[in-house]
Parts: structure tokens; sequence; C-alpha cells
């Protein structure tokens, strides 16, 4: 199969609106022409990042332009900083007429000597200035000095009238100017766009629309360190926003379809594929775009995937993309079930049998009795039925904590069985156990912590005992920690842990459960020590899947438990922090 990758750009006509935004743009381009009395205003589109934002503002200009009404774009996230004052301001500029903005260069040299404004005043008349000279020429005669750049906005001012009043439009002509991405920008830049727009360019004649997300504009957001102050100066900026929504099922799905055909996925992705990948999205569609370049680039280019067919390929994607945590626990292999996808097959059956919604054929029942008694429980009885959401209880005691709530999730069980049914299914779930695909994000042995916020000295002085009969799986773990200052003991066994106890002092024991064939061994040693006062001090247990059995003995024991590396990390931070505050 061949793949292509799909652009990032905003749709920018109706022939490519599939999310259904064109009755809106319609609707904001009428309001923008019949407003034209009560400028100058300003208008947000508010959405979140990847909502569409950019697509709707590029509708909203085209049926604009259809109106007449002459529109100019700026991009924020392009200008850093004061930059972004000079390059909205000329932005705006350029959208005038050229014989307005020479008139208005000729005024400001007639304002210096006589000697030198007769020569400006000849350069100005004879030279083949294009628009952008005129610009850049009317921005330097007002920003030589402050005096000058006091009087910017009475000149600007003066432009815009006289350029809205220049043609017959009545009540009278308008520009309108839309400001993309200001919330991807610093706060520097944030601000220095406001004042253009607050400042120099309140003015009869000129719109804005400006899009953004206004909470990431608010007091927790990028201006967070002005306080309300902050809150307030934005607040005056907008006169209204328009919070785009969320896109019907119906449209998402389409655009699914869309993108994976120009991909050229489409054919790996059934119909429920499409509705799972529309939903779990969080209904955004550039997150569906990259979502779906991602399966084309690991298809044609991740030697890990090489001898697998596509459709494998994409469904264990999708898993780990959607379905991280469960991901996590196939790859893990944790715990006497070593197929994850399995369990949970066997578990959505002997769901459906014990909650007796669906009558025990043989297979059924036989695959009920499977899943009980591979978990360690005595099998149900056939012919004590009351007693079955009792055995049900039990085994949910014993299965990781999302099953219950992932054999709801349709989309979920559709992918599963989908992705069982493949001949090579047994095979692709062995390669990633073996860590053969290991380049795939969702490992154990990711990065633990990324980013600047870690200090080198922040575990310095902690030592910690680190027990797992296959420790190579937190090598990286265990390298951040001894980086950033902890002292790091690594036993593969029980035994080896009691000697290193009896003969090195340890603040913080991190631990995994189970050990070969003993389910329960890290409990079993955690008692132990406690019992016998070997070890009184904080322990995580670390594991591939984490049950409510698990968790009520780790609570028994005094202990965390977690099989994700960023809350591992929260939890070593508090014990840390127990440390510390039991040494003092």
């Amino acid at each position: 199969m061949e793949f292509s990758l799909l652009n990032d750009e905003p749709v920018s006509g109706s022939d490519g609106d599939l999310l259904g935004a064109g009755r809106a743009a319609r609707q904001l381009a009428k309001l923008l022409h019949d407003s034209r009395s009560a400028t100058p205003l300003t208008l947000a589109v508010d959405a979140g990042w990847g909502m569409g934002k950019s697509s709707l503002m590029r509708l909203v200009e085209a049926e604009l332009r259809q109106k007449g009404v002459e529109t100019v774009w700026y991009n924020a996230w392009t200008s850093t900083g004061a930059d972004a004052l000079e390059g909205l301001i000329k932005t705006v500029l350029m959208g005038l007429d050229k014989r307005v903005m020479r008139r208005a260069v000729s005024r400001l040299t007639e304002r210096k000597t006589l000697l030198t404004a007769l020569r400006a005043g000849l350069a100005v008349a004879g030279a083949p200035f294009g628009m952008a000279g005129l610009v850049d020429r009317f921005w330097q005669e007002l920003s030589v000095d402050a005096n000058t750049r006091n009087a910017m906005r009475e000149a600007l001012r003066t432009l815009a009238i006289e350029w809205a009043d220049a043609a017959p439009h009545r009540p009278r002509r308008m520009l309108v100017v839309f400001v993309d991405d200001l919330d991807r920008c610093s706060e520097e830049t944030v601000l220095a766009v406001c004042e253009a727009v607050k400042v120099y360019l309140d003015v009869p004649g000129l719109a804005f629309v400006i899009g953004c997300d206004r909470s990431a504009l608010g007091p927790s957001g990028l201006l967070r360190d002005l306080g309300p102050a902050g809150s307030a100066f934005m607040e005056k900026i907008f006169q209204t926003s328009y919070r785009l929504p969320v896109a019907a099922g119906g449209h998402l799905e389409a655009y699914v379809r869309h993108c994976a055909e120009r991909s050229g996925l489409r054919e790996l992705l059934d119909d429920g594929l499409v509705r799972l990948i529309a939903a779990r999205s969080a209904r955004n569609p550039r997150r569906i775009k990259r979502l779906i370049n991602g399966f084309g680039l690991e298809c044609a280019l991740n030697p890990v995937w090489a001898r697998f067919a596509p459709e494998a390929v994409v469904r264990t994607l999708l898993l780990q993309h959607l379905y991280a945590d469960f991901y996590r626990l196939l790859v893990s292999g944790d715990g006497t079930y070593a197929h994850a996808a399995r369990e949970f097959l066997e578990y959505r059956t002997a769901r459906r049998v014990l909650s007796r919604w669906a009558p025990a054929d043989e297979e059924a029942w036989h695959t009920t009795v499977a899943s009980v008694t591979g978990h360690g429980l005595a099998a149900p009885e056939t012919g004590a039925p009351d007693t079955w959401e009792a055995v049900l209880a039990r085994l949910e005691e014993e299965l990781p904590t999302a099953f219950p709530e992932l054999a709801q999730d349709r989309g979920f069980v559709h992918l599963v069985e989908e992705w069982m049914r493949l001949p090579q299914a047994d095979e692709l779930v062995r390669h990633l156990q073996e860590g053969a695909a290991a380049p795939v994000a969702g490992r154990r042995d990711e990065d633990p912590r990324p980013g600047p916020e870690d200090g080198p000295d922040e575990y310095r002085g902690v030592s910690v005992l680190w027990v797992d009969d296959y420790p190579e799986q937190n090598a990286t773990y265990v390298r951040h920690l001894r980086a950033h200052g902890a002292d790091v003991l690594v036993a593969r066994s029980g035994p080896t842990a009691d000697r290193i106890l009896s003969t090195h002092p340890v603040d913080l024991v991190i631990s995994d459960v189970t050990r070969g064939t003993e389910r329960d061994a890290g409990f079993a040693d955690l008692a132990a020590w406690r019992g016998r006062g070997l070890f009184d001090g904080p322990v995580v247990f670390f594991v591939g899947r984490v049950t409510p059995a698990r968790e009520q003995r780790s609570r028994e024991l005094g202990a965390r438990i977690t099989s994700g590396s960023s809350v591992l990390f929260e939890h070593i931070d508090a014990a840390c922090a127990e440390i510390r505050q039991h040494r003092s």
C-alpha cells in the first residue's frame, strides 16, 4: 500500500468544509457586513487547539469577499514581542488603497523642515513605491522617536477614515482583519497585538476577527502573571465572542473517512473504527489528522512492523494511541494472563454469562470457567445462578481496574475483537512483549519525566532499593533517579532485597508484585519486612497491571501502587517529601 501525509492547512472554501462550519461562517460574515456602521469592533472566535478556528475564519473571509468586503490576514504566531505591534499595523495598512497611502506619507513629510519636506515630498511623488514600500515609509515616519509614536493613533485614524470614505459604500467601507493563533504566542506578543488593536487600530472602518482559546488567555493561562488586571484588559479587547461548537458526530466521521482516503488508509478502517477514531480523538480535527499521519508513517517507515500486515499494525496503533493504559498492560505481559487482549475478551464473555445478560451456551460457559479459574478462583456452579454475581465480583477484584469500564465501551470491544481475529495477533503480542517494538511509545522503559523542571539534586540524599526480577525494564527510571541525586540499589529477588535491607540504610523501596510464577511475591516480601521490623519506610509498587485486589492489599501494607510512569514519579515525590519531613 502507498501512504501520503496530510497537511495542516485550514479549509479555504466550502468544497472542503466537511465539519459543517459553513452555516456559522455565513452567519458571522453577514453579522460583520451588517455591522459596518458599528466599527471599530473586535470578535473572538473561541475554541481550543486544533478545533477548527482557522478553517472557520477562512470560510468567513471567503464569504466577506463575495460581499465586496476588504480583508487581510495576520498570523500572530509568526511575530515575536514588540515586532507584533509593527507587524499587525503594517498588515492593516497593506489592506488600504495605494493612493490613500501615498497621500498619508506626503502629509507626514510636510511636518518636517521646508528643505527636508521638499526632498521627502519629491521622493514620495517620484519614486515608484509599491504598496509595501509606502507602508514601510509610513511606519518609519511615525516611529522615529517617542513624540511621533504618540501621534501614531491620530495618523492611523485619519488614514482609516479617509480610506473608509474613499468609495461609494453606505454606510461606509470596512476592512476586516483576521488575527490567527494568538493563544500560541508569548505573553509579550499577546499584549503587543492587543495594544495595536485597542490603542492604535481602534478606529472607524476596521473590524478584527481574532482566533484564540479564551481560556488560554485567562488568569490561569498566558497572562497569569498579570493577575486580575490581565483578565480585565482582555475583556476590553473583545466586544463579543463566538464559541466554536464541537463538530457533530456525522461530520466528524465523514472527516475521518476523508482524511483516511487522502492518506491511503481508508481500506484499513471499517465503519466501527472510523466511529472510534472520531469519538476518541476528543472530536478534534487536528488530532485526527495527526493520528492518521502517524499511522501512515509507522506502517511505511518503521522496520518493527515490516513482517506484519497493515491491518494488524493500524489496529495495534489504535490501541496504543487511543487506549494507552490497556496498551501498556498488553505490552508488559504481567500477571497470570500474559495476553491482556484475550484476558479481556474472556472476561467480557464471563461478565455477560454471570450477569445472566445472555444465554450461556457450551462455548460461552467454557470461556467463563476458564476466565474465573485462570485467576485462581473456584469455578462457578452451573446449578447455582444465584451465586454467579458474587463470583463475578470476586473475578473483577483480580482484573485490571479498567476492564469493567472498557467492557461497556463498544468502540474498544470492536477494536479488540477485530484485532484478535487477525491471523498475526498472537505473534504480534509476543513481538511487543519481547521488546522488538521499543520505538513505539507507551512502554515502561519510556522517558520518565522529560522537561526542565527537574533539578539536578532533586533526589539527593535519598537511598532507593528497586526490586524487580527484570530490572532492565526499569533501567531508564533508575538512570533518571541516579542522575538527580538518588542512591539506587537494585535487587532481582526477595532474598537479595533482604540482604540489602539488613546491611544498607534504605529510605524508599520500589518493587514489582509478580515474580515468575509467584503472583504476590512483592506483597509477601513487604509483609515479611514490616513484620520483622526490617523496613517501615514508604513503598511504591510499580506493576504492569493494577487491580482492585492489589490496590486493597497495597493500602493494607501502607504502600502505593501504579502502572504509569508519570504517577510513579508523583508517588516518588510524595515519598521523598515524607522522608525529608521525618528527618527534620
